[in-house]
């Protein structure tokens, strides 16, 4: 990459930040012994994010995916305990899917992972340089400047707290 094209080469450096963040994190995740895949915990991830429980075809187009492919993360997810399907009380015919204590286990493993691989990965990083970082990183998220006064770094999800 030259550096006449500044864009591609950040771009090509978040692309290679990511594959790090994934390697080791799935090391991380391998020393757990979890046993689930990429694809599984995204789909606890995003499970633990929605206010109530989705049903199936919610939960397809959160995740950009087809239904089928959706069965079967749940299928698995549903055999090792960590979600289970329960009918919706306003209409019995809808099945809906929640995240049960296991479930929920696996999620704070699954964090524990994530909070590994990033402190890894920031660690040559001053603090002053992770706030910077931080900011940098919402506002390309977001899509939209930080405003002048917010400083603070935020909660641990990628949200930001309130101004």
């Amino acid at each position: 990459m030259t550096t006449g094209d500044p864009d591609g080469l950040l771009a090509e450096q978040l692309l290679r930040l990511t594959r790090r963040m994934h390697r080791i994190q799935k090391h991380h995740l391998a020393q757990s012994d979890l046993g689930i895949t990429p694809a599984q915990s995204r789909l606890l991830r995003t499970l633990a994010h929605v206010g109530s429980p989705p049903r199936m075809a919610d939960l397809a187009e959160l995740l950009e995916v087809v239904p089928r492919a959706v069965t079967t993360l749940v299928d698995g997810l549903e055999a090792s305990g960590r979600v289970r399907r329960v009918p919706d009380p306003a209409n019995r015919r809808v099945i809906r899917i929640e995240v049960t204590d296991e479930g929920r286990e696996a999620l704070r493993t699954l964090h524990e992972a994530r909070r590994s691989a990033a402190k890894e990965i920031l660690a040559p990083l001053t603090d002053e340089q992770r706030e910077t970082l931080g900011g940098l990183l919402d506002t390309l998220f977001d899509g939209k400047p930080l405003p002048e006064s917010h400083h603070g770094r935020h909660g641990g999800h990628g949200e930001r707290s309130p101004a």
